[in-house]
Parts: C-alpha cells; sequence; structure tokens
C-alpha cells in the first residue's frame, strides 16, 4: 500500500496533470533511450544568442562561440572528444579558450584532457594573468570547476588521482559566485550544491540561456550522490533557484519560450519543463519524508513503491541509476544528521 501524507496526496493527481501536460512528458521513454545511446555523431542545435547545444558526446554540452573564441559547459566523454572539436571548430574562427565543468560525473568530465588541448586560453581579460610560470599550459584552454570537484579528481590525501592531471580543474572558485565576460555578453557560474556538493550551473546573460548540468535531468531521477555530499534536499534548493533565474515569455500561454535551459541530459527546455521536473522531485521528497518520520525502514520505503506514479516517466530497473538507488539515496539523504543538513543549507 503506497502510504502519502498530504503534499503526496496532492502530487498523485498532479502527477497525472503533469503527464497529460508537460512537454518532456510527450516522449519520455525516447529521452531515456538518447541518454543511453551513442550513435557516435555529435550534433550541433543553435539554441538561441551566442549559445548552441551539442547532443550525442554523453552529457549535453553548451557552446558559447563569438569573436573572442568558444567556451563549453562540460565537455562530454572522453571517446566523443574528437567529434566534440570537429563540431565547435566551425563556430568561432577563434579557439577554444575555457571549459566549465558541473560537476565530476565521467560523462561530463570524460573528455577535459582531450578537449581542452584543442585550445588556448584568451591573453586578456579574465584570463589574464592565469599563465603558470613554466608556460606548460599556456597552449590549452582553461577548466573552471567549483574547488571540491578538484579536490576529487586530484587526489589531494595522496591516493592514486581517478583521472589525468590534464584534466584538472585549473581555474577553481570557492565563492558563491564567479564571472566572466566574454564574447560580448556576462556569463555567471554559481556554486549549488545538489547532486554533489560541487555543482555548477551557467547563466548566459545576454543570450538568457541556462545550463545546468545534472541539477535537471528530465530523463530521469536526480543522481544523487550522497558520499559526495549530495541530497534531494540540494537539488530542490537548485531547481527552485532555476525555477527564480529563468522567465517564461508568455505567463498566460502554457509559460512557454523566454529563459531557455540546457539540460544534463536529454532535450532542450523551457521554463515549463524545469517547473514539471521541480513539482516531481518536490512530492516525492515529501512523500519520502513521510515515511521517514511514520518510522520505516529504508526497505520498507522501497516496499512502498513512493515513485510508482512517476516511474513510467523517469524510472528504471536497470542500468546505472535504477528508481530503487533513487529512493535509497534521497531516504540517506533526508536521514542525515539534522546538523550536516544545516551546514549544507546554509551553503
Amino acid at each position: 500500500m503506497l502510504l502519502v501524507g498530504a503534499a503526496g496526496a496532492a502530487g498523485l493527481a498532479y502527477s497525472q496533470e503533469a503527464r497529460n501536460r508537460g512537454p518532456q512528458n510527450a516522449t519520455p521513454g525516447t529521452a531515456r533511450q538518447d541518454r543511453n545511446s551513442n550513435s557516435g555523431e555529435v550534433h550541433v542545435l543553435p539554441v538561441q544568442g551566442n549559445i548552441s547545444m551539442l547532443i550525442g558526446a554523453g552529457g549535453n554540452i553548451t557552446v558559447q562561440a563569438g569573436d573572442e573564441g568558444i567556451l563549453l559547459v562540460d565537455a562530454g566523454v572522453a571517446t566523443m572528444s574528437d567529434k566534440v572539436l570537429d563540431a565547435i571548430r566551425p563556430l568561432s574562427k577563434r579557439p577554444l579558450a575555457y571549459i566549465i565543468d558541473t560537476d565530476d560525473r565521467e560523462d561530463h568530465v570524460g573528455g577535459n584532457e582531450n578537449v581542452r588541448k584543442g585550445g588556448r586560453p584568451v591573453l586578456n581579460g579574465a584570463g589574464a594573468g592565469q599563465f603558470l610560470g613554466d608556460g606548460s599550459r599556456a597552449a590549452s584552454a582553461y577548466i573552471i570547476a567549483f574547488d571540491t570537484i578538484l579536490q576529487r579528481m586530484s587526489a589531494p590525501t595522496g591516493q592514486t588521482a581517478s583521472v589525468p592531471e590534464d584534466a584538472w580543474p585549473n581555474d577553481t572558485y570557492a565563492e558563491p559566485q564567479k564571472n566572466l565576460y566574454f564574447n560580448g555578453e556576462g556569463v555567471s557560474i554559481f556554486h549549488q550544491p545538489a547532486t554533489t556538493d560541487g555543482n555548477s550551473m551557467v547563466f548566459f546573460r545576454r543570450s538568457d540561456v541556462i545550463s545546468t548540468g545534472d541539477i535537471f535531468d528530465p530523463t530521469e531521477y536526480p543522481i544523487i550522490d550522497v558520499k559526495s555530499g549530495g541530497s534531494i534536499q540540494g537539488v530542490i534548493e537548485g531547481l527552485n533557484r532555476l525555477k527564480l533565474m529563468a522567465i517564461p515569455a508568455d505567463h498566460r500561454n502554457s509559460q512557454q519560450g523566454g529563459t531557455l535551459i540546457i539540460p544534463g541530459h536529454g532535450r532542450l527546455c523551457a521554463y515549463a519543463d524545469l517547473a514539471v521536473y521541480q513539482q516531481m522531485v518536490t512530492i516525492l521528497r515529501d512523500r519520502i519524508q513521510y515515511m521517514i518520520k511514520s518510522g520505516m525502514t529504508l526497505e520498507q520505503v522501497k516496499a512502498a513503491k513512493p515513485t510508482r506514479d512517476y516511474d513510467p516517466i523517469y524510472g528504471s530497473t536497470a542500468g546505472n541509476w535504477t528508481t530503487d538507488m533513487f529512493v535509497e539515496a534521497a531516504y540517506k539523504s533526508l536521514s542525515a544528521p539534522k546538523k550536516t543538513q544545516e551546514s549544507h543549507e546554509s551553503n
């Protein structure tokens, strides 16, 4: 029997409405298949302003291209690096200058080492003065990430690093926000603990496009890495923040248009897609939290299937991220000591 609180009960009714009107719900199976398939090709989708989206390289890659060069958000998997470079070369006469890592998952950073060698940093503006003294990185693009991403990739505790040094971020930030001005527009990089403690999302201000990384992934339930500081509450805070940043073109017409959103995986989205996903994650958080407060164990919560009405859209029983894995991660993050949760929420 499915046990839900008041918010969960309301969610049962809403979820059917979400299926009926939510844009990403028209072809949910296709979205999930696109994530796991590898056609061997990288496709460029113009978005708006200076921004394009690369599809087929693992995770989605956001491209900003202009007279100063190219900026990427994420680099895809290593095996697709050559095709990523081939796809972006025609977009600007100048080389790749920046890669921004939204997290440290292989489908986002796997191509760092290969792709960054295909570029070089700008010689003025935000990049000035950041060359290493020996010039060893002067011929490669900068990799920007929140500092905990570098810590995990470089294994500072003395353990063997999981990735080569040339794939590590070499321009980290530890503040809530890092700003660049590139190709005639402001680029704001926001730290948002969500699926890990080091997620970043990127807002291209003039183009009015947001690149979310895996904070927003309409192809499946959030991939929450509890060991790396991720939590379902953090994901919800990130989605709430994205909703405040994004502006629909017409509030009277299904909230379509306006700010365009490039998610970590899946197709190009608008405000309405984000709103459907945010409400789904919030409802599931409320259901699982209610079950925890009712004294249910993890196995009892899994058996109750709190996600069952959303599983046809976002669920999976096989692969690297199953519905049970999501429920377990959500349960553990909501069961964490209150002090830990308060510390997380204060970031």
